[in-house]
């Protein structure tokens, strides 16, 4: 038996497909497909509230030098305007690595919720629902290794195709 994939809920191996302690033996699978969902807002203020952090301190910066300049007061005053405006600047410097990581893994997880079917002595069966879709990828591409690996029943149809795609309307089941 070759494992394909497996983490603490999905467990995909040459013989079967197990979700959350449910196994769907390879054999009774005849077809498998994906739906995903519409965009999340929440993922996306998510996003924009980050882009605000980063920017911030940098147009705050800016600002005040600009008002530094502006009001034409002694040396000293400017000076200070300006010291305090390029500290606030670089003070997202340290934060900048951490912000951007969390931006990267916002996008590696995506915005939308994924849901893999398949059809399991012939019904519909919701197999998986996930909002990774770096998760929901390496699961679904493990699946296609499963499927083409079996060997071919005779006259049964291909189940999977390289790019996941099937003939039938892409309507919930």
């Amino acid at each position: 038996m070759i494992t394909y994939y497996d983490d603490r809920s999905v467990q995909v191996t040459s013989t079967a497909i197990r979700v959350d302690g449910r196994t769907f033996p390879l054999a009774e699978i005849g077809m498998v497909w994906h739906q995903r969902g519409s965009r999340s807002w929440r993922v996306l203020a998510g996003r924009g509230a980050l882009g605000v952090a980063l920017a911030g301190p940098l147009v705050a910066a800016v600002l005040g030098v600009a008002l530094a300049v502006w009001l034409h007061r002694s040396l000293t005053v400017t000076v200070a305007i300006v010291g305090a405006s390029v500290l606030l600047g670089l003070a997202v410097g340290p934060l900048a690595d951490f912000l951007f990581e969390h931006l990267d893994r916002s996008y590696a997880r995506g915005s939308r919720q994924w849901e893999m079917w398949a059809r399991w002595r012939g019904r519909p069966v919701l197999l998986l629902r996930t909002g990774d879709a770096l998760r929901f990828g390496q699961v679904y591409r493990a699946v296609q290794r499963a499927m083409e690996s079996r060997r071919p029943v005779p006259g049964a149809q291909n189940s999977i195709g390289p790019s996941g795609n099937i003939s039938s309307p892409r309507s919930r089941p």
